[in-house]
């Protein structure tokens, strides 16, 4: 198993055993490719109450050396607490990961908002960020925009790629403890959060936005791939039927 795999099966599991999380599907939905007669990967879903919706995408090319995984797991609709994400991927001998929890309300206008949910984070960002073999990922502004300031974005070496643990399971206690505690109630934002949650995945999972979708697109074709970013910006959970009578 890969440390990217590893990283990202065993932070899976971890909010699966917390939030008592159900599997839709066995999985998904198989993700099939030109580039071979079997399946080279899976998109899994589940279902929950405190976490409404966790969609894991896992993509494995040994001829083109890729080893992607990615967790998305999201909050109730109308919540304000922040969605968590990892993605962690090897491509040929390198690696890279991006970490983050994402906004549910505007930071710039809810200071308070930002002190309670990410400003416990800092001391853990600033010390990720000076892990010796990391460098920046090649991200636009547009993606940055769409995320948190805290968020940690980097290619790695195979060194550094295996010291993010620490990181990632520093983010996920914090989430935890969000999810299940909540914040003080001065420091709840007002507006429709909902709303606002649409619109930011809407934004978060198109194609002219992030550029890994073209690659998906050519590896499992333009319609999986169409629904994949689906299944990520619905805020409600599919059923298997869905996927049997869309693909």
């Amino acid at each position: 198993m890969s440390l990217p795999q590893q990283l990202s099966l065993e932070t899976l599991a971890k909010i699966i055993n917390r939030f008592g999380m159900t599997e839709v599907g066995s999985p998904f939905l198989s993700l099939r490719s030109p580039m071979s007669p079997e399946p080279i990967g899976a998109l899994r879903l589940f279902g929950g109450s405190m976490v409404q919706k966790m969609v894991y995408i896992g993509l494995v090319v040994p001829p083109i050396g890729l080893d992607s995984h990615m967790i998305f797991a999201f909050t109730p609709a109308a919540s304000y607490i922040p969605h968590f994400t990892l993605d962690s991927v090897m491509a040929g001998p390198r690696f890279a990961f991006h970490l983050d929890l994402i906004p549910r309300a505007d930071l710039g206008a809810n200071l308070a908002y930002m002190n309670a949910v990410f400003d416990p984070l800092t001391p853990v960002f600033e010390e990720a960020k000076r892990i010796e073999g990391l460098t920046p990922a090649q991200l636009g502004p547009k993606q940055y925009a769409l995320m948190s300031p805290w968020m940690l974005a980097y290619r790695a070496d195979e060194a550094a790629f295996a010291r993010i643990q620490l990181p990632v399971n520093s983010y996920l206690r914090h989430w935890f403890h969000l999810v299940e505690q909540g914040i003080p109630a001065e420091a709840i934002p007002d507006g429709d959060f909902a709303g606002r949650d649409q619109l930011n995945r809407d934004a978060i999972f198109n194609p002219a936005v992030d550029k890994v979708w073209a690659q998906v697109e050519r590896l499992v074709g333009a319609e999986t791939a169409v629904y994949m970013c689906q299944i990520l910006r619905n805020q409600h959970v599919e059923q298997v039927t869905d996927a049997q009578s869309t693909l």
